[in-house]
């Protein structure tokens, strides 16, 4: 486990800080999310924000009020606010009155649900805001960034159980390939960015989570400046963490272990060529390989060179281009959206 150093802030202005848990699809987030949750004293909000992943490149420049009622009339029929548990007006009145930017937005309405909840602070798990991290700094200063980082192999195993890897069609048999390679082309980039932070950047390992949860737990308190009781935390047992939000319906002998699947889920061709593709970073993290490192082979080097530049290339079209208001909507769950007709995105 890696962290930043100890913070200079008062620690009472960082026990109310706002906590962005963030990492690679399938690395834990959720699970993280929820013990926060169940710990106490963060506003209870089940869902995936994706206001700086979907709403922002979706709807524009939030100081425009034309994007603003954009962006409310679909918000306020969403599962997203639903969640919240918010009076439709008074929410509305907020943020058309306040609301600036997409952070503005964020914090608002997690600020209001805090308080209508009685509790001091918030978080947000989107797993994509990884790749936001400075917007977010930026537009919410007092942000505490935690990147939960998980086994490479382990995470394309799940993306594949999930249907998420897409390659090319001339790449069709490879897609666990093209999930490692997701996988460190994310996980990379939200290091550079959250190490820009510094005292407020702090990475935890998902084997530590599950392996030694008291350990973890604690050294992550005094990152968000709040005791995370290990046993108080499986008592509430909010979400995945009673009920373990797995793309596995049961391990080996029926006990669950999340960890260290490849091993047995693998092929030894497979983990030799996945290996092969990213085992330099696999190390770079501390994830021993299975066995000596093989040479970069021409389809390696092929596969590398093509999704890197591709994964990179598609950010940018969607965060920095105009196809940005083509993003998707499913994730906001937006009641009758089947009659709004958006067209494709442009990230997937």
């Amino acid at each position: 486990m890696e962290k930043s150093p100890s913070s200079t802030a008062p620690s009472a202005l960082r026990s109310k800080a706002p906590v962005f848990v963030l990492g690679c699809p399938r690395s834990g987030t959720t699970v993280l999310y929820h013990m926060l949750l169940s710990a106490g004293n963060f506003a209870v909000y089940r869902a995936e924000s994706n206001v700086f992943s979907v709403l922002q490149p979706r709807f524009g420049n939030l100081r425009s009020e034309s994007n603003r009622r954009q962006l409310l009339r679909l918000w306020l029929q969403s599962r997203l606010f639903q969640t919240t548990g918010l009076d439709a007006n008074d929410i509305r009145e907020k943020i058309m009155r306040d609301c600036h930017s997409a952070g503005d937005f964020l914090r608002i309405v997690m600020e209001e649900t805090a308080r209508h909840q009685s509790v001091e602070r918030w978080a947000d798990c989107t797993p994509d805001h990884l790749l936001y991290i400075p917007e977010i700094k930026r537009q919410i200063p007092n942000a505490l960034v935690v990147h939960i980082i998980r086994d490479g192999r382990d995470v394309a195993l799940s993306y594949v159980k999930q249907g998420w890897a897409y390659p090319f069609p001339w790449d069709r048999k490879q897609h666990l390939s093209v999930a490692g390679l997701f996988w460190e082309w994310i996980v990379s980039r939200g290091r550079d960015y959250g190490r820009a932070l510094g005292a407020d950047y702090y990475e935890l390992h998902y084997e530590d989570l599950v392996e030694k949860p008291r350990e973890a737990l604690r050294a992550l308190g005094d990152f968000v400046g709040q005791n995370l009781d290990y046993e108080k935390i499986q008592q509430v047992g909010i979400g995945s963490v009673r009920q373990p939000n797995t793309s596995f319906t049961s391990d080996d002998g029926g006990v669950f272990n999340p960890v260290g699947r490849w091993e047995k889920k693998m092929t030894p061709e497979q983990l030799a060529d996945f290996e092969a593709l990213t085992g330099n970073f696999l190390q770079e993290l501390g994830y021993p390989l299975s066995s000596s490192p093989r040479r970069s082979d021409p389809r390696s080097l092929r596969l590398r060179s093509a999704y890197l530049t591709w994964f990179a290339a598609r950010h940018w079209l969607k965060s920095r281009t105009p196809l940005g208001r083509f993003a998707k909507l499913e994730r906001m769950e937006i009641s009758g959206s089947p009659r709004l007709g958006h067209p494709p995105s442009a990230n997937r």
